[in-house]
């Protein structure tokens, strides 16, 4: 029989760099608006607040805009799933042995599917994977509820959740809870 090939999910280059392109192009935008129309300009001062909120819109823009250029340019698998487990990237870098995954699954949160994976609550807490309800754009999560486990968003990703989860389910398929 031959081994199984692991499945591994990267940043999408069309995605990533689409964002950062977007994001530039809506703050250049803005400048070409404000200089071609002086009159509707803010002021160039923090008493006027339409400087300040455009002052923090472009600030966000260009937030964006150096994270598309960042994930573009990083190549390395953010998901990897193969015979040693799930190796879970977004700057964390944690592996989670098959023995310490409990179950995994696909939920619908808003209108995409996202992967949730159920792991040992020791092993979770050992892990310390930094998760966050308000990091908006983070790929990992907690999942509401429920204590020790973790989802995985595929937003940006170049491998959707379903496709990860067929991945999980070729190593694992004891694993996969509907």
């Amino acid at each position: 029989m031959a081994a199984l090939k692991p499945a591994e999910a990267r940043y999408s280059v069309v995605h990533n760099i689409g964002m950062a392109v977007v994001a530039v192009v809506m703050i250049v935008g803005a400048i070409v608006h404000f200089a071609t129309n002086s009159a509707h300009a803010p002021t160039l001062s923090l008493n006027d607040p339409r400087f300040v909120l455009f002052a923090g819109l472009s600030i966000a823009m260009g937030y964006y805009a150096y994270l598309g250029v960042s994930r573009y340019a990083n190549r390395q698998p953010q998901i990897v799933i193969d015979r040693d487990g799930i190796l879970l990237g977004f700057g964390r870098n944690r592996r989670l042995a098959w023995e310490d995954i409990q179950w995994v699954r696909l939920r619908r949160l808003a209108m995409r599917p996202q992967l949730q994976i159920g792991v040992v609550p020791e092993v979770f807490v050992s892990a310390d994977l930094k998760l966050s309800q308000w990091h908006l754009d983070d790929s990992l999560r907690p999942v509401r509820g429920i204590p020790a486990a973790v989802l995985v968003r595929d937003n940006g990703l170049d491998m959707s959740s379903a496709a990860m989860l067929d991945a999980v389910r070729t190593f694992r398929p004891n694993l996969v809870k509907s």
